[in-house]
């Protein structure tokens, strides 16, 4: 059964004029859920206004609506509900988080672990898979019947959060929701080809750079992977074509936690950190620099400082978790 709480329910009726956000540089989750709460609120008779920081990423511009996503607000006050799809911390909706937290009510709707809650009403279920999941809940709660589009984009969204699937948040929920979108005519081997084959030639040459960066650590049992603001240039890629490059380090058969590390030129360094099984709880080091996210799968952002000073802590930090969680070190 669903387990949407009743003061989100009630607010999503109540509301006719929505402000709706998900987190700077979103990924399949982020965008799918958007999309698909868009397309829900519509059909309720509702006027949506669907936020994103900067424009879709070309990985992700497949996904139906996609280019009619806006990227400034304008006047708030014209709104009377915002909600904020799949962020785990306020920070995280970008420049115009002020903005968007003015609208009342703000609903929270967010599935990862160790998040810092925000806003008047919050909904969040760190076991669920991807808050795509969440978003199907709310239709059904709502009595929402949803269109094509919208059972694509959340099909979309799941797939994209459970790595098709193969996450251990992926549930039996999850898998019988997944067939319910299936049921609406949505083609898995389409959406999975979308996702998963929709790649440029520059970014495969930037995966063959930061391929050769592979350095293993803790008797092979971390691996790291890192991308330099060089790498991006010379290749012309973005941030936006690394997607999935750390599940590279995290296939192999000795690693226990893989780390990503990606400079940008907004002086800042990205990681994305993956474990595998229960023993070792990468949200918990994502939690020292200032990050979050579920037991496998995490991340945080370090502003001025490099990315081999970054580097060198994060090592220290994941040989103590090594030797705490996951058994020994080399």
């Amino acid at each position: 059964m669903a387990r949407v709480p009743d003061e989100i329910v009630d607010a999503v009726e109540k509301g006719a004029s929505f402000l709706v956000a998900t987190h700077i540089y979103p990924d399949g989750d982020a965008l799918g859920s958007l999309l698909a709460m868009g397309e829900i609120l519509r059909a309720m008779g509702r006027e949506a206004f669907l936020y994103t920081e900067e424009p879709v990423s070309h990985l992700y511009d497949f996904l139906p609506g996609s280019a009619e996503l806006g990227h400034d607000p304008g006047d708030v006050s014209r709104f009377d509900c915002a909600i904020a799809l799949d962020c785990g911390d306020r920070y995280r909706l970008g420049r115009r988080m002020e903005r968007i937290l003015a609208v009342k009510p703000a609903l929270m709707i967010d599935h990862h672990a160790g998040n810092k809650p925000f806003g008047d009403l919050q909904w969040v279920e760190p076991e669920r898979s991807s808050t795509g999941e969440m978003v199907f809940e709310l239709a059904r709660r709502l009595g929402v019947e949803l269109s094509r589009d919208a059972a694509y984009c959340l099909y979309a969204a799941i797939v994209s959060d459970t790595g098709a699937f193969k996450y251990s948040s992926t549930s039996s929920r999850t898998m019988r929701i997944a067939a319910d979108l299936l049921d609406m005519g949505i083609d898995p081997a389409e959406v999975a080809g979308k996702l998963f084959d929709n790649y440029t030639e520059n970014r495969l040459r930037l995966l063959k750079m930061v391929l050769d960066t592979l350095e293993l650590h803790e008797g092979g049992r971390v691996a790291v992977i890192r991308a330099t603001a060089e790498m991006f240039a010379e290749t012309g890629t973005s941030g936006a074509d690394t997607e999935n490059f750390i599940n590279y380090p995290r296939s192999l058969a000795s690693v226990r936690v893989a780390a990503f590390l990606k400079e940008t030129d907004e002086n800042l360094v990205s990681v994305s950190l993956r474990s595998k099984g229960e023993r070792c709880d990468v949200a918990r080091v994502a939690a020292l620099f200032g990050g979050g996210g579920h037991r496998n799968a995490a991340g945080f952002k370090c502003a001025s400082i490099s990315l081999a000073e970054v580097r060198a802590d994060l090592l220290a930090r994941l040989r103590e978790l090594m030797a705490a969680e996951c058994g020994g070190g080399d």
